[in-house]
This record gives C-alpha cells, structure tokens and sequence, in this order.
C-alpha cells in the first residue's frame, strides 16, 4: 500500500467545502407547463480526461454516498481481500436485498470464518420493493443481512481480518482499514478527502468533487487487467444484478451499454466510465431517482454513447387520469444539440 505522503505531490487540493451552485437539470412538463424543476449538476471527462461538458457545480465538496463503493472495493483488493466475481460485485454493491444477496453475503463471511453478528451496518429491510413487501408479509424485520450494504461490510470485516486489524471497530475512520480506503479514495480521485462524516451504514463518508468522482471511476475502467480497480471493474459488469437487482436502473444501463461500469449513490448520485476512459458523474440536489436517471442518460449521450441505446432511460411519462400527459425531461442545456 503506497503510503499518502509519497503522493502528496501528485494529488490536488481538497475540493471546497460550499453551498453547490447547482443548475437546472430536469423539467416536469404536464400538459405543456413545466409544473417543475430539478437541480443539480453534471460532469462529462473524454478518454483523455479533460472535461468535455460540465453544468452546474463540479468541484464543490460532496457526499459520493454510495457511489463511492467501487472505490472502497478497490482498497480492500489492494489490502488483500481474495475476491472476484460475484461477490466481489457483492462487495462494491448497494444491493436490493433478493435472497441472492443475502446468501452471498453469508458466503463472504464463511471463507472469512466470522459470524453475521460481527457486521456493524445498520438493520434495514431489503431496498427492494417487492422483496421487502414480501418480508412485510412474512411478519419479517430489519436485519444486517437485509440492508443494502452488507456485502461491503462483511468484505470489510474478512479485509481487516486478513490483515490482523481490530474487528469491532473497524467502522472507526483512524482503523488501519478506512485508512487504507482514505488513501484509495485520495489516489483514485486524484484529490485530498475535504470532510469526513458517517455514511447511512455505518462507514466512514469521504467527501469529494463530482469531477474528481469521475476521475476515480476512469481510472478504475482503464486499469490494467489483473489490478484491483480492473478486477471490480470487471466483477461488476459481469454481474450487474449482484452489485444492485434485478429491477434496478444501474443494472439495466450496464446491459444496454456495452463495457459499462455503473454505480448509483443515494441522494441522487450516479456515475459512469467506459474502459477508453469516458466518464460521466451526476448529482441531483434533491436527490429524484426520477432525475438522476435521464439526467445520466443524457451525460452519456454527450460521452458519445448512442442515444438509441439510451432511450428506455431518457424519463419517465407523467401521468393524469391514468394516462400520459406530460414527462420528465432533461432541459435544453443537456440536449445533445444545444
């Protein structure tokens, strides 16, 4: 593990700690009115990482939630951890909570020899809509199997045991184990870490700028095969379902776009990268799933992806009476033609 300060040099300063000027996004449109907006802003790298489009406030400090996953995978590989495939997708996933989560996340914790007592991600029903229906009707509560993050926490738990680090607090930000992802997330992102605060799960929550969370995922996309950022890379397109659901956007984006990595974050995060290094990172500032959705859709249109690809993601029709009159919408500025 390359120690933070020989890199010091290499890395920019911290992004600034400020309220975003987050710029209109997304339209409502019913009936012809434009009934409301959503803000927020984007950012679009070429392969060679210079900004190709950019709207709204790139650089201001901001929480990647868990968007920030594939990144802290990344810095469990280089500390050791022994996965790939399914449940190294597992790993970096914010999962729904099918029955195939769960029983991976017991997989991960069996090869490490420890016990779903030993998670510290907060119980929560399964993200998952049907599924947590379902549970509701099987008289089931919140469990740490259950709750999206999961995967992450028991890698994280088999990383620092691997490395003889301290189990019961290795949520702790001064543990060797967020250390070592502290210095990841610095390296890939290419910039210092401005805040520290305490993700829904649990896990430290390292703050960034949405440019340099589209920098990490180029460089963890055009990584050599056999590294750590390659093997995630490839762990999650292969499985897509495992690192979210079924029924869940990130996964259908990654099969309608070849070579693809996606992940979603909560409060309107979303990010991309293609392996020529063509990057995209969304934050929407109320957090709509309903504008994160065309809004990345449309950054990927300005990457260069065919928009026909693109179509099922473009927005939702808003409804009345039952039927379409009216939709969500990119604004003009997002258009490819503008």
């Amino acid at each position: 593990m390359t120690p933070a300060a020989t890199r010091a040099g290499s890395l920019l300063g911290a992004p600034v700690l400020r309220e975003p000027g987050h710029a209109p996004v997304v339209h409502l449109v019913r009936g012809g009115v434009i009934e409301g907006v959503h803000h927020g802003s984007v950012v679009v790298l070429g392969a060679d990482g210079e900004v190709r489009f950019r709207l709204g406030d790139a650089e201001a400090a901001f929480y990647p939630r868990s968007a920030l996953k594939p990144l802290q995978a990344v810095a469990m590989l280089r500390a050791g951890l022994p996965l790939d495939g399914d449940l190294l997708s597992l790993a970096a996933a914010s999962h729904s909570g099918e029955e195939r989560h769960l029983d991976g996340t017991r997989r991960i914790l069996d090869l490490a020899g420890l016990a779903e007592a030993e998670l510290r991600n907060t119980p929560d029903m399964p993200y998952d809509r049907v599924v947590r229906d379902s549970w509701v009707r099987e008289g089931r509560g919140p469990s740490r199997l259950a709750q999206n993050c999961s995967g992450k926490h028991a890698a994280m738990l088999w990383t620092a045991k691997l490395n003889g680090w301290s189990l019961d607090d290795y949520l702790d930000p001064a543990h060797p184990l967020q250390r070592a992802v502290a210095e990841t997330v610095e390296d890939l992102t290419g910039q210092r870490i401005a805040h520290v605060t305490v993700d829904g799960c649990g896990a430290p929550l390292f703050a960034v700028s949405l440019h340099g969370l589209a920098r990490a995922l180029a460089r963890i996309t055009t990584a050599a095969p056999g590294t750590p950022e390659a093997r995630v890379a490839d762990a999650m397109r292969e499985h897509a379902e495992m690192a979210s659901g079924v029924r869940r956007d990130v996964a259908a984006l990654m099969r309608a776009v070849p070579g693809l990595l996606a992940k979603d974050g909560f409060e309107g995060v979303q990010v991309a990268a293609l392996p020529d290094g063509r990057a995209i990172a969304v934050k929407i500032a109320d957090g709509a799933d309903r504008a994160r959705v065309p809004v990345a859709a449309a950054a990927l249109a300005h990457a260069g992806i065919d928009p026909a690809l693109l179509t099922e993601f473009a927005g939702a029709p808003l409804l009345g009476g039952g039927r379409p009159v009216g939709a969500v919408r990119t604004v003009p500025a997002l258009d490819l033609a503008s």
